[in-house]
């Protein structure tokens, strides 16, 4: 009794450990995949008309049709109007009521529906649970990640001189250990610094809701407001719309290394409006400053992300530390290679665990099953969710399909481990990767290049790992 009792507990210990490490796999390939988010964006919706730039004229033409768009519906609390840039030549207004592009002119052009790429964006960010208690387990993951690596690398002292020693040609277990070990040194740097920065982001969101509490009142502006600034208080009474082309002009001419980049009004048609205009700052780690303008356009000032307090720089910092938005494609490159890294070091770790354990008798085979299913079934869901956005249309919930076919999916694997052996899972995945760019490329042929060239590289990359999977399966 006390046996099958202690092997119960201990199956229970192996399926938590297992659940921690999908996770993990989770918010790891999905963090590789939303480096490029905005050439995904692009690759989801590729019939949309593009721009350059927006003038300021064309950014209060904007707003104006955003608001002409929403007649009829509550009045809209804030309004977004997001300006093109390389990765995204496309202009966006975004109210309480919808988010739809617009051409140079700024009228609007069509809806911003991306939901396959929002839905992506969701899965790193909080795990599609509701967005408080998703950030803060992302970030307790983060945590979890970043003691992972200090503990794997004071476990194997040696584990630095032996950086390039790979025993490819030895037991399988020994070079996959070798893998682990080996790509776990080289990606050490940036799995630190996207794990504390993600731990900073999503457990920060902690700290402030207990400041708040113990004394604010409860109101997390206050808290906030030392850092991005203050937002002054609502006058509902109506007034006309805010000058932005006034505040977009007066951006370039104070500060003329700035590059705007989002445009945000508060309480547009009321007394209480005011308008801030978000600007990159070139060689700047920050994701931007923040300047503020009254409802005519008149300067109030920035709040000090660029040139403040040394805590205000940082928190500006962290944001585009974690997902690689500094350098341009030089560093998302650089990124998607170090994430796809971390992705091996995860597979890899609980798999040597898992085969440990069958080798000690301690089973595993259901265990096994389960984690094959979320190493290769996650992305094969993904590439699934995309044709199922396409022919559906963006209105699907795609979070609700992923995460009910990844959990049949599993508990099919617990039942019948038989039925997922990894060789059929990586082909089937390779084989729905090729199909996928290569339906896209034909309908889409017309596209501007960076799209078609997405499909063109995933395109190349499935061929290579189906050719790579049937050499080492030969």
């Amino acid at each position: 009794m006390t046996g099958t009792r202690v092997q119960r507990a201990l199956g229970g210990h192996a399926a938590i450990g297992l659940l921690v490490s999908a996770l993990l796999y989770l918010i790891a390939l999905s963090g590789t995949l939303i480096v490029v988010h905005d050439r995904w964006q692009r690759w989801e919706q590729p019939d949309i008309v593009e721009t350059a730039t927006l003038s300021p004229a064309a950014v209060q033409a904007a707003m104006q049709a955003a608001l002409v768009r929403d007649r009829g519906k509550p009045p809209t609390t804030h309004l977004y109007i997001r300006l093109p840039n390389e990765d995204l030549p496309r202009g966006v207004v975004t109210t309480d009521h919808g988010a739809s592009y617009v051409d140079g002119s700024g009228q609007i052009v069509g809806r911003e529906a991306h939901s396959w790429t929002e839905f992506l964006i969701g899965l790193h960010e909080y795990l599609h649970l509701p967005a408080t208690w998703g950030v803060i387990l992302v970030g307790a993951l983060g945590v979890a990640l970043a003691a992972l690596v200090v503990t794997g690398v004071l476990a194997h002292p040696r584990i630095l001189r032996d950086a390039f020693r790979l025993r490819m040609r030895q037991d399988p277990q020994i070079a996959r250990a070798d893998w682990h070990n080996r790509i776990g040194v080289w990606t050490l740097p940036f799995v630190l610094a996207v794990a504390l920065t993600g731990a900073f982001i999503g457990l920060g969101s902690v700290g402030t809701t207990m400041l708040a509490r113990a004394y604010a009142g409860g109101k997390l502006e206050a808290i906030y407001a030392p850092v991005f600034g203050h937002e002054p208080a609502p006058n509902p009474a109506k007034a006309a719309l805010p000058d932005i082309a006034t505040a977009l002009a007066a951006v370039r001419t104070r500060v003329p290394e700035a590059v705007p980049t989002y445009v945000i009004v508060h309480e547009p048609g009321t007394m209480g409006q005011h308008v801030q205009v978000i600007a990159e700052h070139p060689r700047r780690l920050i994701y931007g400053e923040t300047y503020a303008f009254d409802a005519r356009g008149g300067w109030r000032g920035p709040v000090g992300l660029a040139d403040g307090a040394i805590g205000q720089q940082v928190a500006a910092s962290a944001y585009n530390l974690h997902f690689g938005n500094y350098a341009g494609l030089p560093v998302e490159i650089a990124y998607i290679l170090f994430g796809l890294g971390l992705c091996v070091v995860t597979a890899t770790g609980t798999s040597l665990w898992l085969r440990k354990r069958q080798r000690r008798g301690l089973g595993g085979t259901r265990l096994t099953a389960c984690w094959s299913v979320v190493i290769w079934g996650t992305p094969l869901l993904i590439v699934a969710l995309a044709w199922l956005r396409a022919l559906a249309g963006p209105d699907v919930p795609l979070a609700t399909v992923f995460w009910s076919a990844l959990a049949a999916a599993i508990a099919a694997a617990a039942a019948r481990p038989s039925w997922f052996p990894d060789v059929a899972l990586r082909t089937i995945l390779a084989a729905a990767l090729i199909a996928t760019a290569l339906v896209h490329l034909l309908l889409f042929r017309t596209a501007p290049g960076s799209v078609l060239a997405i499909d063109v590289i995933v395109l190349a990359l499935a061929i290579a790992a189906l050719t790579l999977s049937r050499r080492r399966s030969a």
